[in-house]
């Protein structure tokens, strides 16, 4: 099939190049020429394991291009995606604009029957409005059916979810429609759920805002588990043999960031407010992840006081690993919180520094490697699981650091494995170790 994907962002591009690897005729517009110059010549605009080669790949075998002209990448499609950003308003609302910019502009240029498939996360009946948009605009002889195909891919392992995803979701109210977007995703296999097209729309809100609400959960009961003198690790691996429960989702740590949970639930939140239904358990979740990701600091102030020209090593900035995304990254907000109280922030990750100084420019100082960003800070904070981090040699922060303090946002390292070390360790949800000791080994502790 001829499939155009409107878009190419991390979703629009992760469809393009998966949709070509399974032989369809793709592609791929957006209105910004630096990132299609990057495109026909082979190069990711974004940092995503295995997307660059599959780019490659199909542009050498003439199944992808790219293109910013609207006339070559909509007149002839059978499948239109659309891929576009839904950026928040400030009310926590989703801002449609690019969604009705690309929808009169597909239905200025199609010139034959065509399945426009939204694969934005939308807020439900925003598919209805593109078939009102694109049927008062377009040739009363061209038939064009909406169709809701929302996405389920997480970054960093984007790829491999768009090969070996849970489900494909199809929301359609033409039966014919829904069998040719069917026919597409086949060959991959997976599962597919034909539904309506609101309910589509209102699975993908619904998937994001069940898993925050999970992390959210766990999270307080790691902070439970530090009152009382558990662990959260040992509670989290206890209730997820439950098979109602599960394993998946219950890492504590600082929260989750990024762009889909943040702003999808603040979405579900506000779409419920315009039915007038309090939504308060999501509320709820999302108070518990915003004072969550404050906890590095707070935990540093209680250990040392004043932060004040203190210098602390920040591990981490993506959301994530194995992105370069900083948005709604925990990072910025302690990085934010750190330069508040006077700290002298030094932040590493091996990716995603061009971006974070995006936003953080010359406020706060960058390392390109793990022994710079430690070398005399007197307390370091791990946002970001990095393998790089995870994996290093744990005399590192006693060989490098003025006072080897580490507040773990991530739990990366076994408490075990810390107390064959003299470092202080603050994690989540687990008792401290205080210069390689628990806490009720110390009668008295000098810092």
């Amino acid at each position: 099939m001829k499939i155009t994907v409107a878009g190419a962002g991390y979703v629009g591009l992760v469809t393009s190049a998966g949709l070509a690897e399974l032989g369809h005729s793709i592609t791929c517009i957006d209105i910004e020429k630096e990132k299609i110059d990057m495109l026909q010549n082979g190069l990711s605009p974004i940092y995503e394991p295995g997307l660059e080669l599959l780019i490659k790949k199909n542009l050498r075998n003439g199944q992808l291009k790219f293109t910013m002209s609207p006339d070559q990448a909509y007149s002839a499609a059978d499948i239109i995606f659309i891929a576009v950003g839904t950026p928040e308003e400030k009310d926590g609302s989703v801002d449609l604009k690019y969604i009705h910019v690309v929808s009169h502009t597909i239905a200025h240029y199609i010139k034959k029957d065509v399945i426009v498939c939204t694969k934005s996360t939308v807020p439900v009946g925003t598919n209805e409005l593109i078939k009102q948009i694109i049927q008062s605009r377009k040739s009363t002889s061209i038939n064009a059916e909406v169709v809701s195909n929302p996405e389920f891919l997480r970054e960093g392992s984007a790829v491999l979810d768009f090969f070996q995803g849970d489900r494909i979701v199809i929301g359609a109210d033409n039966p014919e429609a829904a069998t040719i977007m069917e026919q597409i995703y086949l060959p991959l296999k997976i599962p597919i759920i034909k539904t309506d097209i609101k309910s589509a729309e209102m699975i993908k809100y619904t998937s994001n805002a069940f898993l925050a609400t999970k992390i959210s959960f766990i999270n307080e009961i790691a902070n439970l588990c530090e009152k009382v003198g558990a662990n959260i690790e040992e509670v989290a691996y206890g209730i997820g043999y439950d098979k109602r429960i599960g394993h998946e989702f219950l890492k504590a740590g600082i929260g989750y960031g990024g762009s889909c949970f943040p702003k999808d639930t603040r979405a579900l939140v506000q779409l419920a407010g315009n039915v007038k239904y309090p939504f308060e358990l999501l509320e709820a979740a999302i108070k518990v992840n915003n004072h969550q990701q404050s906890l590095p600091v707070l935990k540093a102030k209680e250990l040392l006081g004043s932060l004040k020209n203190k210098r602390v090593a920040i591990l981490g900035l993506a959301f994530k690993p194995d992105t370069d995304d900083v948005r709604e990254a925990a990072s910025l907000i302690i990085i934010k919180e750190l330069l508040e109280e006077g700290a002298l922030v030094r932040a590493y990750d091996p990716i995603a520094i061009p971006n974070a100084k995006k936003l953080l420019g010359n406020s706060i100082e960058y390392a390109y490697n793990l022994h710079y960003a430690l070398y005399e800070a007197d307390f370091a904070i791990i946002v970001t699981e990095w393998e790089q981090i995870k994996h290093v040699r744990l005399d590192i922060f006693q060989t490098y650091m003025k006072e080897p303090i580490v507040i773990d946002g991530r739990n990366c390292y076994s408490l075990e494995e810390i107390e064959k070390y003299p470092i202080t360790y603050l994690s989540i949800g687990r008792q401290g170790v205080y210069k390689g000791r628990p806490k009720d080994e110390m009668s008295i502790i000098n810092f």
